[in-house]
């Protein structure tokens, strides 16, 4: 199934919640993580517990966890092990939230005050240090290098993605071509990991496992990824802050250049360019709505939006080369998902 850009997802899922049937067919390994993921929070020290517990309950859909246990299924993997390893994606997901969130001084995430509003950087901080050992134990645990070489390798090139955003906070002159390698280290890589690994998994139980698979199973995560934060990006000056959790215009408040933003300063006229510049260069959102109408009528929303159905078109392209199954669906289901927070 290809999407084009006019494409609403909303015709493809008529369904109240068109992801009831992608839970429904992983009930039991999803029920496994959402237990084994507070139990593995446990700390003898209570502030770790508590700041792990409030995170952990905020909400989200879980998606990543839930790409570990399509991708090992689709594969035919009939193990237990994909259940660890999804507890371990959320929990270096979650670290990188408990930073993210410091660094971006954000005070919303998922309709929820953030844990550094409600209890400090610091603790925020040094909980989310907790969460990345407590992953590394857990991969420990796993006794797989292939796996650990993986998830170690995209820890450290996600940290490296939150540097790179950072050091261009209010950089005019950042590319499209450099805002995508930032996303693709800080959001799309941990989604690729996940998709990897879960095929990994799948591969060192059965030795006969189609290596052409794994790759396949890499580049969709990768794919999916870069099309979620296109998406994020796109709703951060088209979404409310009902629908994503957070305030619209937090890029915009921070200095951050998204496509949206880069793609305006390459086409409007000089008078928007400027007013542009300003906000960020002062991260003020005092014209908040006269940027809103410029990205709109300069096309660089528009522009967003087309990358991420791109993006989520070479995602379902992959999907296609895999065997035919219920797992296979289910991930062609979540990328469609999560390209419909366009609609």
């Amino acid at each position: 199934m290809e999407i084009s850009p006019a494409h609403s997802i909303k015709e493809a899922h008529t369904d109240s919640n068109p992801l009831s049937d992608v839970y429904q067919l992983v009930e039991k390994e999803f029920a496994a993580v959402n237990h084994l993921i507070p139990r593995k929070i446990s700390s003898d020290v209570a502030m770790v517990e508590e700041i792990g517990q409030y995170i952990v309950e905020s909400g989200g859909k879980r998606l990543r966890p839930m790409m570990v246990l399509l991708s090992s299924q689709a594969l035919g993997y009939k193990g237990e092990q994909n259940v660890e390893l999804a507890a371990i994606i959320e929990f270096l997901h979650t670290a990188t939230l408990l930073h993210d969130d410091v660094v971006d001084k954000s005070g919303l995430r998922r309709g929820r005050v953030t844990a550094n509003e409600k209890w400090g950087n610091a603790p925020s901080v040094l909980v989310g240090d907790f969460l990345y050992s407590r992953a590394f134990q857990l991969m420990v645990e796993l006794a797989s290098m292939d796996i650990m070489a993986v998830l170690s390798g995209a820890t450290n090139t996600i940290a490296e993605g939150e540097v790179m955003q950072l050091a261009n906070i209010g950089n005019m002159a950042l590319s499209e071509a450099d805002y995508r390698e930032v996303i693709r280290c800080k959001t799309a890589l941990l989604f690729e990991a996940a998709t990897h690994t879960g095929a990994l998994l799948a591969q060192e139980a059965d030795a006969a496992q189609d290596a052409g698979n794994i790759e396949i199973l890499r580049k969709f995560g990768l794919h999916f990824g870069l099309a979620y934060q296109l998406v994020d990006d796109w709703l951060d000056y088209a979404g409310t802050t009902k629908a994503m959790g957070k305030n619209v215009g937090d890029d915009l408040a921070e200095g951050k250049l998204t496509l949206p933003l880069i793609q305006a300063l390459k086409v409007a006229p000089a008078a928007d360019q400027a007013l542009i510049t300003h906000a960020l260069q002062n991260k003020s959102q005092e014209h908040m709505s006269e940027i809103l109408a410029i990205v709109e009528k300069s096309g660089a929303l528009a522009y967003t939006h087309a990358a991420a159905v791109t993006e989520t078109n070479l995602a379902l392209a992959c999907l296609a080369q895999l065997p035919d199954n219920p797992y296979r669906t289910a991930l062609s289901t979540l990328a469609t998902f999560s390209l419909s927070r366009l609609a």
